[in-house]
């Protein structure tokens, strides 16, 4: 793994005052996350905006993540190996970055993952990882600057095109790696991550082997966007005021997640970025996807979409027009019958199971393609 790796040195007393923590995090889950301890609920209640409370803030609650009863989190770990570190990237931002490997035997191939709008790979996806990982697959994820464990302003996104080229630059360096170099490389990306994929591909459209989009964000659905009125007021105050959480949002959560429990266990992702969007952040998304709409004929790799057919976040009508529209042969689209946003962690175990089930088969499938 490419960086820096962390041994840890905790004295007696603080391992003693970190298992405490533990203890009262468990007790938080019998009486909600409203219920903790005041120390816990100080962690809780800290501004986000800056890393050093989303790095405390996490550290406070990985164990009891891990331990939720969702299906991403019953994948044994065992025959995984596991690591996170830090990197300092060009323009002086470390980056959290974190990999999934199976032990025994070379990976099939590299599946490197773009989050979405104000997540972490820290958290549900460790769960995804994990699968894929045990499906045979290296799997590599990092949090853009600003967003979960790495350091900037939370969910500012000053360029969409800036945020892109971070992906690229630290995804170029592990591909360069003569350990990974030879392996089919492939993109996944969830909602946002799906327009930072394809706006990867987009800057280098011979680099990758292909690319799984998960709702992708080719559009944010009408009803999440502000009245074209009030669109015009907070593109204008864009300039003036760009990092103030100004947009007007419904609650994601509640749009993403069809099932009650994994809505609640939602959250657990202490580090999510729950305000509403800043001004230019959000005017980058919007921008990125009128561009996107646009340039759709342009995609042209092998491409797995795969969109709940009742996501009311990203619009379903432009994952088609991608499916028809990409000038590459091979593409698939799957669509799921009542299925929300959050296919991966929001709907029913079985739909859940057989999301994973098509993502593993065509990985199968693409990487036997690429090494013949």
């Amino acid at each position: 793994m490419v960086g820096l790796h962390f041994i840890s040195t905790k004295n007696k007393e603080e391992e003693e005052e970190e298992e405490r923590d533990k203890v009262l995090i468990r007790l938080s889950l019998t009486m909600g996350l409203e219920g903790v301890d005041d120390e816990l609920q100080k962690i809780l209640d800290a501004s986000m905006d800056e890393v050093p409370a989303r790095r405390r803030a996490r550290e406070a609650f990985k164990d009891i993540q891990l331990g939720i009863d969702h299906i991403l989190f019953k994948t044994p770990t065992d025959g995984l190996k596991i690591e996170e570190s830090y990197e300092v990237n060009s323009k002086g931002f470390e980056i959290f970055c974190k990999s999934w490997f199976p032990e025994a035997s070379k990976p099939k191939a590299a599946v490197f993952y773009c989050h979405g709008y104000g997540d972490t790979c820290s958290f549900f996806f460790e769960g995804i990882a994990r699968k894929l990982a045990s499906s045979g697959y290296g799997v590599f994820a990092m949090d853009y600057p600003g967003f979960g464990l790495s350091e900037g302003l939370h969910s500012f996104i000053p360029s969409f095109d800036g945020l892109v080229d971070d992906v690229i630059e630290h995804y170029s360096k592990i591909k360069e790696n003569p350990e990974f170099c030879s392996l089919p490389s492939f993109l996944f990306g969830q909602s946002m991550g799906g327009a930072v994929v394809l706006k990867i591909h987009l800057k280098q459209p011979k680099a990758w082997d292909g690319a799984i989009l998960v709702a992708p964000m080719c559009k944010i659905a009408d009803d999440m966007v502000p009245p074209k009125w009030l669109t015009t007021i907070l593109i204008g105050m864009a300039n003036f005021l760009p990092t103030y959480k100004l947009v007007p949002q419904k609650d994601l959560t509640e749009a993403a997640f069809r099932e009650p429990k994994k809505k609640e266990q939602a959250a657990y992702n202490v580090i999510a970025y729950k305000d509403n969007p800043r001004l230019l952040t959000a005017l980058e998304l919007l921008k990125t996807t009128e561009e996107i709409e646009l340039r759709l004929k342009e995609v042209s790799l092998p491409l797995l979409i795969l969109h709940g057919e009742a996501d009311t976040v990203t619009d379903i009508s432009v994952s088609k027009a991608l499916y028809d529209k990409a000038s590459c042969s091979d593409k698939t689209l799957k669509l799921y019958k009542d299925a929300f946003h959050s296919l991966l962690e929001g709907e029913p175990d079985e739909i859940i199971t057989q999301v994973f089930g098509d993502i593993i088969s065509w990985l199968d499938e693409h990487s036997l393609k690429v090494e013949t």
